[in-house]
């Protein structure tokens, strides 16, 4: 296959995210990208995809493993994306390391612990919407998607109420890939700050939280080896952002699928599909992450089509694209449908990275479908489908807002 003269440059806002996938799925089973003017390897084919996630010769340390780090990093927006210091970036020990400080905080019995907490959540925010008076539309986005999980992982780690709101800007500011690098920078800073915060004060007062748990283990050990002050920092920023964008976006992108697919609605309440089907054909369908940055090549990799990532070269993670490609859901990989068989999708990760926040967020989003759905029965967009808007970014896929009418309550 011909290698393209110059790099497809990815759309920060991600205005025409299923065209761009498109093309990108056109060049083979990976394309030269620039992002935000760092050129990688798009990887679209997830059988590919699934190899290179696996593969002990790609990283995600790009310290260790992406020799163009010093030269970017200080003016690249999505510096943070590859310059923390928590597992999302460790490589081989180090990984395994974090992975197994963090991994109790999501075991099947904490998550189902937390079903009670979710349920009373997604209760108190439908009280509100009840509120809105008649025929008037209410911004779903705002009423439901974003402050549930922002609650759940505020429970999880112990943020005080009055935090909510500072760190749900901030991490939305961490996913806006319009931002200059200075903003970008700006953003983090205060970002940090806020974690700062956090952490003295959970120091002063310990809770039982998982910040409280992760402090102690830092403390706690002598030699600082199991988890040093940057690595406790940046894990806690690790936490709260991926425990609470990615589940806006699912709940968003549901909600959206179902009004726009009332045929596939019908399924649910005949009781032909349960909605743990329509959770998981809308991560396939449209997950929350549509590219995720980056990982490295930590030796030369052959392609199956003849060309090769070299040793050092970015590699980007395209989940949206290899979630519709034709080669794995066939012809109508590109419908919305909860009846679908098979729904296997890469939208929590695949292989060591694979997000060990998926089970509480699943349980988050069915809880969320299940009671709106159930509470307004009579539920539509307040807009043409058309007229949603999607958010600023090329990482994560949402909509700015989600107006809708909510007709009568049940009750």
């Amino acid at each position: 296959m011909a290698q393209p003269t110059a790099p497809f440059v990815l759309d920060p806002a991600g205005a025409d995210r299923h065209t761009e996938h498109r093309l990108l799925r056109a060049q083979g089973v990976a394309a030269r990208v620039d992002i935000l003017g760092v050129q990688a390897w798009s990887i679209t084919d997830p059988t590919l995809l699934k190899e290179l996630l696996t593969s002990p010769d790609v990283s995600k340390d790009a310290r260790r493993h992406w020799p163009e780090f010093d030269a970017v990093v200080p003016t690249w927006p999505l510096a943070l994306w590859v310059a923390v210091n928590n597992m999302f970036t460790a490589f081989g020990k180090d990984h395994r390391r974090l992975r197994r400080m963090v991994a109790p905080a999501f075991s099947a019995r904490r998550v189902a612990a937390l079903k009670t907490t979710v349920d009373d959540i997604v209760t108190r925010l439908l009280d509100g919407l009840a509120a809105t008076p008649p025929g008037e539309p209410a911004d779903l986005r705002e009423a439901l998607a974003h402050p549930l999980p922002i609650a759940v992982i505020g429970h999880l780690m112990g943020l005080p109420d009055s935090a909510h709101t500072d760190f749900r800007a901030l991490v939305d500011n961490v996913f806006d890939t319009t931002l200059s690098s200075d903003q970008a920078a700006a953003n983090t800073a205060r970002l940090y700050g806020l974690l700062g915060d956090l952490v003295a004060a959970k120091r002063k007062e310990p809770g039982d939280d998982m910040t409280s748990l992760l402090i102690a283990a830092r403390d706690e050990d002598g030699d600082g080896s199991a988890l040093t002050e940057d690595e406790l920092r940046d894990t806690l920023l690790l936490m709260i952002s991926a425990g609470y964008e990615t589940t806006v976006n699912v709940i968003d992108q549901a909600v959206t699928a179902l009004l726009t697919h009332p045929d596939q609605l019908d399924h649910v309440r005949a009781g032909r599909v349960g909605w743990n089907d329509v959770v998981e054909e809308t991560l396939r369908h449209e997950p929350a992450v549509k590219h995720l940055p980056l990982r490295f090549a930590v030796a030369d990799i052959p392609l199956p089509d003849g060309r090769t990532i070299a040793r050092g070269e970015a590699i980007l993670a395209s989940y949206a694209a290899a979630n519709r490609h034709p080669d794995w859901h066939g012809p109508d990989a590109d419908e919305f449908d909860v009846t679908r068989v098979a729904k296997e999708h890469l939208s929590f990760g695949y292989g060591v990275h694979f997000c060990l926040g998926a089970p509480l967020a699943r349980l988050e989003v069915v809880a969320a479908l299940e009671a709106l759905f159930s509470r307004f029965p009579r539920i539509e967009l307040a807009v043409a489908a058309e007229e949603l808007r999607p958010g600023p970014s090329l990482i994560s896929n949402g909509h700015q807002e989600l107006p809708v009418l909510l007709g009568p309550a049940a009750w």
